[in-house]
């Protein structure tokens, strides 16, 4: 081959990268510190050799301020898609309403449905409760509540859809599972709240357990997350590689970041089929923006995960283990610098001076990284089960009513039913109210109204239609509908608390 190739395993979550030329990489330089950090780490990627050829992106406050709402010009989706690797310095997003996240918008749009972080502790020439520290927060990245489908459905009463699909937690799981095994990491555990949240995250944890089977090599566990959250706050030295849906990976990766003692020195992957992102976990900074006291150590930590990924293991070894070697030798920029520790402060590109001139030696107090037993991960591609028999329950109609008497409400309900579908149950905020429930109760003007069948009653979509046409006749104020179905016989919604 002639030049950088660019193909695909079917079904793996990255590329074939045969390097006979520099691989290309879209780079963002971003806003704030962020082309100061970035014009250190190409310096040390250049320096250390890495085969990768940059095509510069512009993208991020200036593309918002001309206009683009996503702050993302075509001109850099044509760069991106066509390299499918970027790496990208922190963005600002302008005050003020009408701008929309460049994270969320790349993550979605380009598919990269896995998280890294990898939070270490760097004890002690970065201040931590938690010297012991290694774990890796896997976070699913594309679903979960940030689907972001959000409804105001009464006056008190506003609604946001919780989205977790079998594909999407297949490929986070095993993702984990692969990264695990690849970076020989020896366990994994799985954070959800399923013991409230059955059908949501009771699906992430089934399909945790269904996938662990496969890999005996790697120990698995689960945790509730409000216990698992605060055992990793604790003591996260007992935790390896952990996986999680989306809502609970920002929050926990946030927290370990900051615990490991500082999320200035941490890097972040985002992983797809096609597309691959790499960035530092911290923002933008603006406030400290062309005064070359930035630490690039966070975006570096990035370009790291990116050679990895590339299959770039010799390149990111030596990039790493110069960046310890300068850690411990005390040459610390601003944010970690200790007068007790550090031999000198330096500024941005002093620092990024000081990794170059330690390119092929090794840490003495810090273990050496050590990638030659590294491998690629590849994520077969998600196969659909044989279909199961699905079958009508019922229906719950969502009510907006302004009483507060669920017996009254319940009275109009009643005139609705037909020969197949009875009022069977009245909620407010998930709790039972009718047939049984209490005073004490506080409920809004937003009802969960379940109709269904009596046992081995055929429920037919047009009983359904037939219900609400009586309900708009009497002016019943439906809101939503949500069809109560089994699946091979297995309830696939939840009841009431209380019920």
């Amino acid at each position: 081959m002639s030049s950088t190739t660019l193909s695909y395993t079917q079904g793996s979550s990255a590329p074939e990268f045969y390097s006979e030329t520099p691989i290309p990489v879209a780079v963002s330089h971003g806003d704030g510190i962020g082309p100061e950090i970035m014009a250190a780490v190409l310096k040390i990627l250049k320096a250390a050799g890495a085969p990768l050829a940059f095509e510069e992106i512009e993208m991020g406050e200036r593309a918002y301020l001309s206009g683009v709402s996503s702050g993302i010009p075509s001109e850099a989706w044509d760069a991106i898609r066509k390299h499918r690797i970027l790496l990208k310095g922190p963005i600002t997003t302008p005050q003020g309403g009408g701008y929309k996240s460049l994270n969320v918008t790349l993550r979605k749009s380009l598919g990269l449905f896995a998280n890294t972080r990898a939070c270490r502790s760097y004890a002690p020439y970065v201040r931590t409760k938690h010297p012991e520290m290694d774990v890796v927060i896997i976070r699913e990245n594309e679903e979960d509540l940030y689907a972001g489908i959000e409804h105001q459905q009464t006056q008190e009463v506003v609604q946001c859809l919780k989205l977790i699909t079998r594909p999407g937690c297949e490929q986070i799981i095993r993702y984990a599972f692969e990264y695990a095994r690849s970076q020989n990491r020896k366990k994994l555990t799985c954070l959800t709240k399923d013991n409230i949240m059955k059908q949501t995250d009771g699906l992430f944890h089934r399909v945790f357990d269904e996938i662990a089977a496969e890999y005996p090599d790697i120990e698995s566990n689960h945790m509730i997350i409000d216990i698992g959250a605060a055992l990793i706050a604790d003591r996260p030295e007992d935790f390896d590689v952990v996986v999680m849906p989306n809502l609970y990976g920002d929050i926990v990766s946030d927290i370990t970041g900051q615990i490991s003692g500082s999320v200035g020195l941490g890097g972040s992957s985002n992983i797809g089929r096609e597309c691959a992102m790499f960035e530092a976990i911290h923002g933008s900074a603006p406030d400290l923006a062309g005064k070359d006291v930035a630490n690039p150590s966070g975006l570096l930590q990035a370009a790291i995960l990116m050679l990895n990924y590339l299959g770039q293991f010799e390149v990111a070894e030596r990039i790493q283990n110069a960046w310890l070697r300068t850690l411990e030798s005390g040459i610390h920029t601003g944010d970690i610098y200790r007068p007790d520790l550090s031999t000198r402060k330096v500024g941005t590109r002093e620092f990024a001076e000081a990794v170059c001139q330690n390119l092929g030696q090794k840490p003495r107090r810090f273990q050496a990284a050590d990638y030659s037993g590294f491998e690629r991960i590849e994520i077969p591609a998600y196969r659909r089960a044989k279909e199961k028999t699905k079958t009508l329950d019922g229906v719950d109609l969502f009510v907006d009513w302004r009483g507060q008497d669920a017996r009254d409400l319940a009275y109009k309900l009643q005139l609705l039913e037909n020969a197949t579908l009875k009022l069977a149950m009245i909620t407010n905020r998930g709790v039972m109210v009718w047939p049984k429930g209490f005073e004490e109760t506080f409920c809004t003007d937003h009802w969960r109204c379940r109709f269904s069948s009596g046992e081995g009653v055929r429920v037919r979509p047009q009983d359904i239609i037939e219900l609400l046409h009586k309900a708009a006749l009497t002016e019943v104020d439906v809101i939503k509908t949500e069809n109560l179905y089994r699946f091979d016989g297995v309830r696939g919604y939840s009841l009431g608390q209380g019920q």
